[in-house]
């Protein structure tokens, strides 16, 4: 099984470290690491770069998720040599989802300063726990409707994903895995957590024009 779990996670690792926001940024001739709160992840790129390249970098985000636990486990299985027994196993897709989250959230290819993981967790989600998935995107959504701060509705998201777990798949692997991807999730939001506290977190609709930046 060591071979299988090695192929995985680094494969994963690489398919999550694919900085989206940042070449999507580049390609406007735009360095998202220093503009708005800094991050490459799709939040950014919606504030800075405007909705249609926002929504892709979510798209790709998400599917570097879906990707590592959907994907990836079999390649591993595959090159590794996998026994019957093993194939079957939820291990190997968990560590793929833990491995693309990671690549994400600390990417080699910008010294490990990557994104927060919200749509590379999702993909994850929607690959290997769909009902949860659904629930936490509810979750997210209402939160948004009702206080227009996307990093609440993460945070609130991430704070629901391990009872939305339970309560779908009481799977105690899955468990403890939706509950560590959720407090990487709200550890990768710790600025924003001060910003909620002191009230200075921008609300959707409140993000600066950037000069030099096409406004959608």
């Amino acid at each position: 099984m060591l071979i299988p779990c090695l192929i995985t996670a680094l494969a994963a690792y690489l398919i999550g470290s694919f900085p989206t926001g940042y070449l999507v940024g580049r390609a406007r001739g735009v360095g998202l690491r220093s503009l708005g709160s800094g991050n490459i992840g799709a939040t950014n790129a919606l504030r800075i770069l405007g909705k249609p390249a926002g929504i892709f970098v979510l798209l790709v985000d998400g599917a570097k998720g879906l990707g590592g636990v959907a994907l990836v486990p079999h390649i591993g299985r595959a090159l590794g040599g996998a026994t019957a027994s093993e194939t079957g196993s939820v291990w190997l897709p968990v560590l793929g989802g833990v491995s693309a989250v990671l690549g994400h959230n600390f990417t080699c290819w910008l010294k490990f300063r990557g994104g927060k993981g919200i749509a590379t967790s999702a993909g994850v989600l929607a690959g290997l726990m769909p009902l949860a998935f659904v629930t936490v995107v509810a979750t997210f959504v209402v939160t948004i409707l009702i206080f227009r701060i996307v990093s609440l509705g993460s945070i609130v998201a991430a704070a629901v994903l391990p009872a939305a777990t339970w309560f779908w798949h009481r799977d105690p692997v899955l468990v403890g895995f939706s509950a560590a991807l959720a407090l990487l999730a709200v550890w990768r939001h710790r600025a924003n957590i001060r910003r909620l506290r002191d009230g200075t977190e921008p609300r959707i609709g409140q993000s600066r024009a950037i000069p030099g930046v096409p406004r959608p």
